[in-house]
């Protein structure tokens, strides 16, 4: 289980939207260039952030990220076939609590822009797609690693985030083995216990 919480996180956490008009205007690969950008440069800008303060990295993932993903149809994904057999309280107490958690794991990756170098890989839709990759390179410290971002269209016509890999490892696939595990141990009340009981680890500093 070790791994289950060193998922890299940049990938979803430098991706926001200017809002929602901006979002149904825009392509996806624009979108991503654009945003990626702008959060990068608030990060760097803020001296609470830089400092790891967590009321200021929570409102900038709250502000910037959050109404443009679809946070939900990321954990009903992960939580694979258990979803369907969830309640609806038991489902709202997974999202909240896997909220929690990347939350936790965001603040330190957030913390830690500086002078990252994002390269964007040449983007390719056929018309009509309502799901897509944004491909791209981050360079840190010299070292780059792939990071894409999945995304879909909406009725709306808006775009949403709602998974990413970091060198083809889809967050959706790694979470989906992994809370299954736990399902298959003790069940979707088992699995909220577990992630409540980590989120509480992390709120400590563990």
């Amino acid at each position: 289980m070790k791994k289950f919480w060193l998922i890299p996180v940049m990938a979803f956490m430098t991706f926001t939207a200017a809002g929602s008009a901006m979002a149904q205007a825009q392509a996806p690969d624009v979108l991503v260039k654009q945003t990626v950008t702008e959060v990068m440069a608030a990060a760097k800008a803020d001296p609470n952030i830089q400092r790891g303060d967590l009321n200021s990295i929570t409102k900038l993932i709250e502000t910037k990220i959050m109404p443009h993903a679809d946070f939900g149809k990321t954990t009903q994904l992960a939580t694979g076939r258990a979803w369907a057999n969830a309640t609806p309280q038991q489902r709202e107490q997974l999202t909240t609590e896997f909220r929690k958690l990347l939350l936790y794991t965001y603040a330190g990756a957030i913390a830690s822009i500086r002078d990252q170098q994002v390269q964007y890989k040449p983007f390719r839709m056929q018309p009509g797609d309502t799901d897509t990759v944004v491909s791209t390179s981050v360079l840190n410290n010299g070292q780059p690693f792939e990071l894409d971002y999945r995304l879909y269209k909406t009725d709306s016509g808006e775009w949403k985030l709602y998974d990413m890999s970091v060198f083809n490892a889809w967050l959706i696939q790694t979470y989906r083995s992994q809370f299954a595990e736990q399902i298959n141990k003790n069940g979707i009340d088992g699995l909220i216990q577990f992630l409540k009981t980590r989120n509480q680890q992390l709120s400590g500093g563990k």
